[in-house]
């Protein structure tokens, strides 16, 4: 049965008039952290409604130093700070407020202004303005909607894999109940993979993982064990690949498709419709077939077809 079209949203039929986003008391969250951000030296603009949800928060003026983006995401691109604070400084205006949570020491976490926050130091800048939210689980969502800079492969996996550290000890949730921060089980996985090898060629697997590596139902803290063990079998498996992409080399395959077309010829379920393969057996039957893998009997017309990912 062909799924259900989402019935398309009536036009004006949600959230608030321009009117109703100023509009009465602030809650009680919203009010205290108005008080909490002139506490920390900051300055409340306006405490309103976001237009959508009617949920209340502050536009703050913030001392550039209370200010640090969010420990378990993605690490800088110096290239992109550089792009960012030439457009900056030519401009002579911020124009693009960061969103931020407070921490209980009063400090200010952005999910998704590292670069402009990096680029405003690099100018000298005092003052940052930012949305503050007052509900702190809100700063793992957001990553997932982050578009200051598109993420690769690997810098995504190890914001998730680094995410999903930061969260393990704060309660018994299961790895399944954040499928929305993390977006994929796959980054998980590769996440550990690129915290132990750097320049693991993940691309080559991220499409088997995605029909292979599923959410799990364990305490965060107990999947990520799960993880770890899934990581090493990946790695093995890599090992095992590339000895056979250099028997290839020793035959003059030359090729930036060597890696994904003995990942896809080792691969039990290629061909596969439909169906749940599980992680393990896979993984172990492309290892086995890894390590009997024999270049003698590739012709050069078959790697010429194969395409796929280049290496990374």
């Amino acid at each position: 049965m062909p799924p259900k079209r989402k019935k398309k949203a009536e036009p004006r039929s949600r959230g608030l008039t321009p009117s109703e986003v100023r509009e009465g008391e602030p809650s009680a969250a919203g009010a205290a952290l108005a008080a909490d951000v002139e506490e920390d030296g900051g300055v409340p603009l306006a405490v309103y409604r976001d237009p959508l949800g009617g949920n209340w928060q502050v536009f703050a003026a913030l001392p550039l130093e209370k200010v640090d983006a969010t420990p378990f995401q993605r690490d800088l691109s110096e290239a992109h700070v550089k792009r960012l604070t030439g457009v900056l400084d030519a401009l002579d205006r911020f124009l693009d407020p960061i969103i931020a949570v407070r921490t209980p020491e009063g400090r200010y976490w952005t999910p998704n202004g590292n670069h402009r926050l990096a680029s405003l130091r690099k100018l000298g800048a005092r003052t940052i303005v930012a949305l503050v939210l007052p509900e702190p689980e809100l700063a793992y969502k957001i990553l997932a909607l982050n578009t200051e800079k598109a993420h690769n492969l690997r810098e995504k996996s190890l914001e998730v894999i680094r995410m999903a550290r930061d969260l393990a000890p704060r309660g018994p949730q299961a790895e399944k109940d954040y499928a929305l921060e993390f977006e994929e089980a796959a980054f998980l996985t590769l996440g550990v993979c690129y915290e132990k090898n750097g320049r693991f060629a993940g691309g080559a697997y991220h499409a088997l993982l995605k029909r292979i590596d599923a959410f799990l139902d364990a305490p965060l803290a107990k999947a990520l064990k799960t993880r770890e063990e899934r990581a090493a079998a990946l790695l093995e498996l890599d090992e095992a690949v590339v000895a056979a992409m250099a028997a290839l080399k020793e035959r003059g395959f030359d090729s930036p498709y060597l890696r994904p077309f003995v990942v896809a010829r080792v691969n039990p379920i290629r061909f596969q419709k439909g169906g749940s393969p599980e992680f393990d057996e896979t993984v172990a039957k492309m290892l086995a077939s890894a390590r009997k893998f024999k270049a003698e009997g590739v012709k050069p017309e078959q790697l010429a077809r194969a395409g796929g990912a280049p290496e990374e």
